[in-house]
């Protein structure tokens, strides 16, 4: 049976670029690795979320910001289920699946919009329970977070660079969950600068060799 490894973070925070960099890696050391995003964009439910949620469409009159959290959570949680047979027979083949966003980006995201602890933390096991428990999704063996404050993202359009606050609140989701859940944090920052790509991959390599992933 293989593994799952989630990399976590909020955006321009270099997921995406490290769960490639992973895999490269753990393929070239003969380790047999795949990677997978969510939303899948590309499958029926991956579709379906970006029409109706994230596309300028007829579907909804409210932006996605300001849909019910739960309802947006159903959304991604359909996209998961749809596309999970594919993840689920890699890991009975004994693959390493690295995953760039999975439930818990839906537990940071959507929990960022509550100010009350209570309400945060509710939301996270409500986001659990749906997906874990009622809908059985395989639970990840590893999760990384990429701790990247937004404000050193500086390849940020000029949209996203006014969503600001926003990140912030769901970075302060994500370090919340990580406390919550026990997962990895990966500081990208380092004495006010930030890390190469190759400094943080490497230490993403070290820290799964303490895992017995080597």
């Amino acid at each position: 049976m293989g593994k799952i490894i989630v990399i976590e973070g909020i955006e321009g925070s270099g997921k995406e670029t490290q769960s490639k960099l992973l895999v490269e890696a753990l393929n070239k050391m003969g380790i047999k690795s795949i990677e997978f995003s969510f939303p899948m964009y590309d499958t029926p439910t991956g579709r379906i979320f970006k029409d109706c949620l994230l596309s300028n469409n007829n579907y909804f009159n409210e932006r996605i910001d300001s849909l019910d959290p739960e309802l947006v959570c159903l959304y991604t949680a359909a996209d998961r289920k749809y596309n999970i047979k594919k993840i689920n027979d890699y890991l009975m083949n004994g693959y390493i699946v690295v995953i760039n966003r999975y439930t818990s980006s839906n537990m940071a995201n959507q929990g960022s919009k509550y100010e009350d602890a209570e309400d945060r933390f509710y939301m996270y096991q409500w986001i659990d329970k749906l997906e874990y428990w009622l809908l059985k999704l395989p639970k990840p063996d590893y999760t990384i977070l990429l701790n990247m404050p937004y404000k050193y993202n500086n390849q940020l359009s000029f949209d996203l660079a006014k969503d600001n606050s926003k990140q912030e609140r769901v970075l302060e989701s994500y370090l919340e969950l990580a406390g919550l859940y026990n997962w990895d944090i990966i500081n990208c920052i380092d004495e006010d600068k930030e890390k190469t790509i190759d400094e943080i991959h490497e230490e993403i390599m070290e820290l799964l060799e303490t895992k017995g992933i080597k």
